[in-house]
């Protein structure tokens, strides 16, 4: 039962472009199938199809892919890699690659800091006025 379930991304005609930047992102990315309709590729362990569908859908902020890092080092890394060659930089730590696909580049311990009574409210500060995060920032409250 294993792969059952995977995310179907819709191109426009550039699902192999999109397959191969992401592959070369992500460490362990590799393209397991390429046909002229549709790319399979898997990055961190986790399968992707790519589908050459025509221009009809866009992607949009209602799906992002979310990628939790331990050091301020993979933040930065992740985030200049899939902001480079026309990516955008959003807030809250979002942001969208040149396919227009989102993304959140984020602190591990993010979840933590926010469960924290105490510093729940000060952490919510810092994400609404930030693009890319700075985990030293967040650390020191």
């Amino acid at each position: 039962m294993s792969d059952q379930l995977y995310p179907c991304l819709w191109f426009d005609g550039n699902a192999k472009e999109a397959a191969t930047f992401y592959c070369s992102i992500f460490k362990d990315g590799k393209i397991t199938t390429d046909t002229p309709m549709v790319v399979n590729f898997e990055i961190m362990g986790k399968k992707f199809m790519g589908l050459n569908a025509g221009p009809m859908f866009k992607f949009n902020e209602a799906i992002s892919f979310v990628i939790e890092c331990d050091t301020q080092q993979q933040i930065d890394y992740y985030w200049e890699q899939l902001t480079n060659d026309g990516g955008l930089e959003v807030e809250c730590g979002w942001l969208k690659d040149k396919f227009g696909l989102s993304w959140q580049v984020v602190p591990r311990i993010l979840g933590t800091l926010m469960n924290d009574p105490q510093k729940a409210a000060q952490v919510l500060a810092v994400i609404m006025k930030t693009k890319k995060f700075n985990l030293e920032e967040l650390l020191a409250i």
